[in-house]
């Protein structure tokens, strides 16, 4: 089971490939290096381990195609993906598109999020995070004690 968590702090070489951090890279199941990315709701990239993805595909696939919204959640959901591979370094080329709907450039920010990790701009990633704690307990408590 994958189990990702924390923030990396990481960069993009030259050729738009960047290196999975070693914590990161453990996690991923044993002998697996092919994974698959998608642009996130937000303007940030998710990396997931096949297996992981296949959870998801599963559940948005099996939307009936006689809806016209969830047509229009496959169309969008799916024409966002790619699957990449981990070379032998533990890289992966990230997609020209990719990297300009993320606005990434050098600098990259991996977030992990569970059975997915977030590829962020790190700027626009810190308009995303929560500034005062205590807004953070009232969203936590909101939704977790129940």
């Amino acid at each position: 089971m994958t189990f990702f968590t924390s923030e990396y702090e990481s960069k993009l070489d030259a050729k738009g490939r960047l290196v999975l951090p070693a914590r990161v890279k453990a996690q991923l199941p044993e002998g697996d290096s092919e994974l698959v990315l998608r642009r996130g709701f937000e303007r940030c990239l998710i990396l997931y381990p096949m297996v992981e993805f296949k959870k998801v595909f599963s559940k948005i696939s099996g939307l009936s195609e006689f809806n016209e919204e969830y047509r229009t959640l496959q169309r969008n959901f799916f024409s966002g993906t790619a699957t990449v591979e981990l070379d032998s370094n533990g890289r992966f080329l990230l997609p020209k598109n990719m990297l300009t709907y993320a606005q990434l450039e050098k600098d990259v920010m991996l977030v992990g999020m569970g059975n997915k990790v977030e590829i962020w701009n790190p700027a626009l990633y810190e308009k995303h995070l929560i500034a005062d704690p205590s807004e953070l307990s009232k969203l936590a408590q909101k939704y977790l004690d129940q």
